[in-house]
């Protein structure tokens, strides 16, 4: 605990340093205005034409049944990928466990910390506080989608956690394995910025998870949400004399 308790203090000192600019996709007023109230419509709408609700609701409130089976799952520094408003760093907070939520919208991250969590404006692509400490990352709410290539952020997360770190995510509860272009849409003629977005049910995210050095460790069902846990998996030396030795990663 000790050692969690050093790397979170350097956690928290360097998240108070300026954040990047945010991706304009994510500040446009539409995906803003509906945080700053707390409700929707809010859509992803796709290029033609088909459009995916935003529980916004739910982001707003405090942690349902089902996220509370996700932070039942934390250990150790939790890094909360695109955490919205803040509901699971929030929460988690309150209940004295280290967590860093990272969204790329202020009004998400300012809404965050009001709730009383840690947030940073920054993209889990950008460089992070604790790069290679983190011990929990959590991709909660379709957040496996971000940036459109989930191999890219499954082995960016590799970069960004310790050795014997978990990935927990959220998937669909059909087996769907799609790339697509979406635009934020609030249902009355206000557009985002067109942005990459992915979408992925758990036997495509295990295939993409597998790629990138992810093992499957658990799977589960909340209240008609499935979540996914993954395990990094150590790399193999070259034989030598015979044995197979483990290299961490």
């Amino acid at each position: 605990m000790r050692a969690v308790g050093r790397a979170w203090a350097a956690f928290t000192a360097a998240a108070a340093a300026p954040s990047a600019p945010a991706p304009a996709a994510w500040r446009e007023n539409p995906y803003d205005d509906a945080l700053r109230d707390g409700r929707g419509p809010l859509f992803l709408r796709r290029v033609d034409g088909w459009l995916l609700p935003l529980d916004v609701e739910r982001w707003c409130a405090d942690p349902d049944v089902a996220d509370l089976s996700v932070l039942a799952r934390c250990r150790g520094a939790v890094l909360d990928v695109g955490c919205g408003p803040g509901r699971l760093v929030a929460a988690l907070a309150a209940h004295g466990h280290p967590a860093l939520g990272i969204d790329v919208s202020g009004e998400a991250v300012a809404r965050a910390e009001r709730l009383g969590g840690l947030a940073l404006c920054r993209s889990v692509f950008d460089p992070l506080p604790g790069e290679g400490r983190w011990n929990t990352v959590l991709l909660i709410d379709g957040n496996i989608g971000i940036g459109g290539d989930p191999p890219a952020l499954l082995d960016r997360l590799k970069d960004v956690t310790c050795p014997d770190a978990t990935v927990i995510a959220e998937c669909l509860a059909v087996d769907v394995d799609e790339r697509c272009e979406v635009r934020i849409d609030n249902g009355r003629g206000g557009l985002g910025a067109p942005f990459a977005w992915a979408r992925l049910g758990a036997p495509a995210l295990y295939r993409h998870a597998d790629a990138a050095g992810w093992a499957r460790r658990e799977q589960w069902s909340v209240d008609d949400r499935v979540f996914v846990e993954l395990a990094r998996r150590p790399r193999l030396r070259p034989r030598t004399a015979g044995r197979v030795m483990p290299v961490a990663p």
